[in-house]
């Protein structure tokens, strides 16, 4: 296998984070206030964000996306920042969270259905000039 080049690390300021991921300082700055980012280390008194806080965001969208709420988002970022010993546990947040999601693709799945026989019947009206099931 070759060997893959080490990514260089990132040493972005805030305004810097905020340009590559598309989201406001303000956003970033509440998300430190509500726990939702790994600890950012400063220099010179100055915030600084790498490739971690890049892809935890973009990894805290996705799991916003699918219906994850806040609290949860707060319980997963602080597991997942202890480490190794609360493997179980961060482990077990995103089980549930998987549960739920899957739940969800099955409302929609049936939702889907619906709306596709609907498209059908108007499809087939189109089609023949008059209501289908019109006698």
């Amino acid at each position: 296998m070759a060997d893959t080049p080490a990514r260089k690390p990132l040493k972005l300021r805030i305004g810097e984070l905020a340009e590559r991921t598309g989201r406001s300082v303000h956003t970033i700055r509440w998300y430190e206030q509500q726990g939702l980012l790994p600890t950012v280390p400063r220099l010179n008194g100055q915030r600084i964000y790498s490739n971690r806080h890049v892809e935890w965001l973009a990894l805290m969208d996705r799991l916003r996306a699918s219906g994850m709420p806040i609290a949860e988002l707060r319980r997963y970022t602080a597991l997942a920042q202890r480490g190794g010993a609360n493997l179980e546990a961060t482990r077990a947040v995103l089980l549930a969270h998987r549960e739920r999601v899957d739940a969800q693709i099955a409302q929609w799945k049936q939702a889907r259905k619906l709306v596709d026989a609907k498209i059908a019947f108007y499809t087939q009206w189109i089609e023949q000039g008059e209501r289908p099931g019109k006698s």
